[in-house]
């Protein structure tokens, strides 16, 4: 019996071409951070080799740990007030992103019957990016965040989809027993993998991601719309 559904939000909740979004968040960080002194160039790299080092995390710091710890190795002569800078970016400039991304409303309607339905809701978002940016994405979605018993975010984890131990970790602090849980996703490799834990999978294929061109058959599988009847049906 399923009492928790995991659910992704990039191209799944929220309908998005991965690089458009990318373009137009670097566009965003750049113009916030090029009047302070950054090379964009060069703060891009950065980024992405911070970003990199986070989703090979082993779990001995947390991922904001892991993000800033590169971050100011190749920075050594700045301070914690690019903290600042990048936590005013999310509060005041994160919202230009946007106009990147689609919008389906089948994704709130879909969050509200399942709370009203009873079910224990958590986001599993690749913990990439601060709370208050996986917040304004499931804003972005129609979906509202209370709506949800736990969010994923750099703060909160030390590991990364595809490694299993982001869902173990995931499962450990809520004490949740996998059996019992869904994971929803849009990514073969990334979500799918929850199922070798013993979690019921649903790939959404609406934005699908399928890097390995997997048979796709071997998983339940349809457009959000279709989540709630197959959950009705398990």
């Amino acid at each position: 019996m399923i009492k928790t559904v995991f659910f992704d939000l990039d191209g799944t909740l929220l309908p998005m071409d991965m690089e458009v979004f990318i373009k137009a968040y670097f566009k965003a960080v750049a113009a916030k951070l090029v009047p302070r002194g950054f090379d964009v160039d060069q703060l891009t790299k950065v980024i992405w080799k911070g970003t990199k080092y986070m989703v090979s995390n082993t779990g001995e710091i947390s991922n904001e740990e892991m993000f800033w710890k590169t971050f100011f190795e190749c920075y050594p002569d700045r301070t914690d007030e690019e903290k600042i800078v990048f936590n005013d970016f999310y509060i005041n400039n994160f919202d230009d992103v946007k106009n990147s991304c689609g919008f389906n409303p089948e994704s709130g309607k879909t969050i509200k019957v399942l709370k009203d339905m009873g079910y224990n809701l958590v986001l599993a978002s690749n913990p990439l990016f601060p709370r208050l940016a996986q917040q304004k994405r499931m804003r972005w979605a129609g979906v509202d965040p209370d709506d949800f018993s736990y969010i994923t975010s750099y703060e909160n984890s030390r590991f990364c989809k595809p490694n299993p131990d982001y869902y173990k970790e995931i499962l450990g602090k809520l004490g949740l027993v996998p059996e019992e849980c869904l994971m929803v996703g849009n990514d073969t490799t990334e979500d799918m993998i929850a199922e070798t834990l013993g979690l019921k999978v649903y790939l959404v294929t609406d934005w699908m991601i399928n890097p390995a061109n997997k048979d796709i058959s071997v998983y339940p599988h349809g457009h959000i719309e279709g989540l709630l009847e197959f959950i009705r049906n398990i």
